[in-house]
């Protein structure tokens, strides 16, 4: 299926915890650090380790404890850490020609040709930058030309970024962002399965009530200025939250009907991890305008716009070009990533990995009472914990706790409050990926004896 042989996991080497981590010389350098580095994020905070270097699929420490990856560097390492064909790519690059603006060279000119070759539909429109939320910021200039209108509406429980027009269409909770989102962005609710709002009679999800309740809201709470939505195709901050598959098919119809615009924000989800270059794909849907990123250059700090023909000429009015977007090393990377993701067959490759942990989870669903829900969308997964499955009550010191276990083992992986989040490289075996997900099972059903 795949020619990842080079990623390949000794389990029996792989993990070897040679002291319990965090370790004396990850606590003594994190120290060291944190003196003058603030903001970390919670994951970190919750296991201080020192990491020293990392290949294919597994990750070393400053006190030589290797681990499996479950994380990806926070779904960025899709093809795993320092695959050959990127790492060369880049150094290519990185001897030849760092940066020259937004000027054309060849490597940009063959990254944009290979894009329009494999996106859906007519998205040939194109811009790079160097992080997820100014791709976010970048795609909204673009709904407010092309449409000639100012106002967005989002889902409840999005993250798109960290940039006040970004946070905006997300859930504020800093007083930083001026206490008040930004003029005009809306907030509405979606189709969760395991948490709905609206069903039938017969307790199934309702779509066709969200659609519209959003019909409603924009005639009641909008000033009619409403330029369109800005959407995750899976929550991922939210904890791998996955919509039915009639709602985006749904949602398009009405954008479409009522002549607003649809903007998939696919920083998280796109390239490889869901098993489809675009996740939106799975649902035959084909946005307006598209941000990608995270695992577009693999690591490689390369974001991308991606907009319908009928909307390029957009680009000219929006101030589009950026300092490092787009720089010959930035293309390398995406172009490299691209490539691999072709020549070793990784959009079946994760959408097998899927099957598999989903599979595996399902089997924990059965055996402990602690897990409501279980959820994969490719190299995409995530474990909801309850504190019973009537109430649904989210059970945050089981995920604390449960994240922190794994981790000792020898996981390094992703925490969200109840919600325990997976994003492994897209190239991992499969004995790795149930080695891993074993280890998340131990983890359960030892929080279990202490909370329960």
């Amino acid at each position: 299926m795949a020619n990842s042989n080079w990623a390949k996991v000794d389990l029996a080497k792989v993990p070897c915890m040679k002291t319990a981590a965090p370790g004396p010389k990850s606590k003594e350098l994190h120290q060291r650090c944190t003196k003058y580095f603030k903001g970390l994020s919670g994951q970190v905070k919750l296991f201080p380790v020192t990491f020293e270097s990392g290949y294919g699929c597994t990750l070393t420490d400053a006190d030589g404890n290797t681990y499996l990856d479950f994380s990806s560097g926070i779904y960025v390492t899709t093809l795993g850490h320092c695959h050959p064909k990127v790492t060369e790519a880049v150094q290519k690059y990185a001897g030849k020609l760092m940066n020259c603006h937004d000027f054309t060279t060849e490597i940009k000119t063959r990254l944009v040709e290979k894009l329009a070759s494999i996106l859906p539909g007519d998205l040939e429109g194109f811009q790079f930058y160097d992080c997820g939320t100014a791709a976010v910021e970048a795609g909204q200039r673009v709904l407010r030309a092309a449409s000639g209108r100012n106002e967005m509406i989002s889902c409840f429980n999005d993250f798109h970024g960290k940039t006040y027009g970004a946070v905006s269409l997300g859930q504020i909770r800093s007083p930083v962002y001026g206490r008040v989102r930004a003029p005009g962005m809306h907030m509405v609710p979606r189709p969760d399965a395991y948490h709905p709002v609206w069903t039938h009679a017969d307790g199934s999800i309702d779509t066709g009530k969200y659609i519209e309740f959003y019909h409603e809201y924009i005639q009641k709470s909008t000033v009619g200025d409403v330029a369109g939505f800005v959407v995750e195709p899976i929550q991922g901050w939210a904890g791998s939250i996955m919509p039915p598959d009639d709602f985006f098919p749904k949602l398009r119809k009405y954008c479409d009907d009522h002549k607003l615009l649809l903007m998939a924000d696919e920083v998280l989800t796109s390239w490889a991890r869901t098993g489809k270059w675009l996740c939106m794909e799975h649902w035959n849907v084909v946005p307006d305008v598209v941000s990608i990123g995270k695992g577009f250059g693999n690591g490689f700090p390369v974001t991308c716009v991606a907009v319908r023909k009928p909307f390029m000429e957009t680009f000219e009015s929006i101030s589009a070009s950026s300092s490092y977007g787009g720089n010959p090393m930035a293309c390398a990377a995406a172009l490299a990533s691209t490539e691999v993701i072709e020549q070793e067959n990784l959009l079946e490759r994760a959408t097998h990995l899927g099957e598999l942990a989903l599979r595996r989870m399902e089997k924990m669903k059965s055996e402990h009472p602690i897990v409501g829900d279980v959820r994969a969308k490719g190299c995409l997964m995530g474990i909801e914990l309850v504190k019973d499955r009537q109430s649904k009550a989210p059970f945050d010191e089981a995920g604390k706790r449960v994240y922190q276990k794994a981790f000792q083992k020898g996981l390094a992986w992703i925490p969200a409050g109840h919600i325990l989040r997976m994003s492994p490289p897209v190239v991992m075996d499969d004995e790795a990926l149930i080695k891993g997900l074993d280890m998340i099972d131990e983890a359960i059903g030892e929080t279990e004896k202490e909370l329960v």
